[in-house]
């Protein structure tokens, strides 16, 4: 108990600034209610005997922010925890020189930054933490937009009956109206010299029998 209670008392005054000595995975991380969440440190120098603390700093910071000692492995006594911890929700196991914090059935109080640590002579190291967010909620990857496929327009002429498929184009409807008028145009052309032709030939004639 005073071992407890002096390394709750270290950690509240240690400086709290990541060290490189660890290698805590994964990194900021979120986990839906009732779920459970894997966590784990990794000294990168230090033998695999090393004794790992686990601490945990409640999240969002208030008047009762503080490192909470959550639970610690040994060889010889196996998991050893905090105080308001059990086997029921919390282990603590060391896989190789790695040492992993599962927490299931997470509820929202469980959010926090976790950090690992180690004492050492004399100073304290404290990993960087991982940022747990416990959610009802997961949020979902925006899936990409999609552009519609363009439709081909046909063009169709317009029908009194049933209009079907898109207008023709002014383009189109010009080039109609041009070859209508130019037919007509020559039509009256032709009339104008038929009628010139037979006022000359009458002339003609009226001439020829005087």
């Amino acid at each position: 108990m005073q071992r407890r209670l002096w390394l709750l008392l270290a950690a509240q005054f240690a400086a709290l600034r990541g060290s490189s000595a660890f290698q805590q995975a994964p990194g900021p991380t979120k986990v839906q209610t009732n779920h459970t969440a894997m966590l784990s440190c990794e000294p990168k120098s230090s033998p695999a005997s090393t004794r790992i603390y686990w601490l945990r700093l409640r999240q969002p910071p208030g008047t009762d922010s503080h490192l909470e000692f959550l639970a610690s492995w040994e060889s010889t006594k196996g998991t050893v925890y905090g105080a308001g911890w059990s086997q029921e929700r919390l282990t603590v196991s060391l896989e190789a020189s790695r040492s992993v914090l599962k927490l299931t059935r997470v509820q929202p109080s469980d959010s926090g930054t976790y950090r690992c640590l180690t004492i050492g002579s004399p100073e304290l190291v404290f990993g960087k933490g991982t940022l747990l967010s416990v959610v009802d909620v997961l949020p979902t990857t925006p899936q990409p937009t999609k552009k519609p496929t363009p439709k081909k327009r046909v063009c169709r002429f317009p029908n009194p009956v049933a209009r079907k498929g898109a207008p023709c184009s002014s383009l189109t409807l010009g080039l109609l109206v041009a070859g209508v008028l130019v037919l007509l145009l020559s039509l009256g052309v032709a009339i104008l010299l038929y009628c010139l032709r037979r006022r000359a030939r009458l002339r003609f004639m009226k001439q020829f029998y005087r």
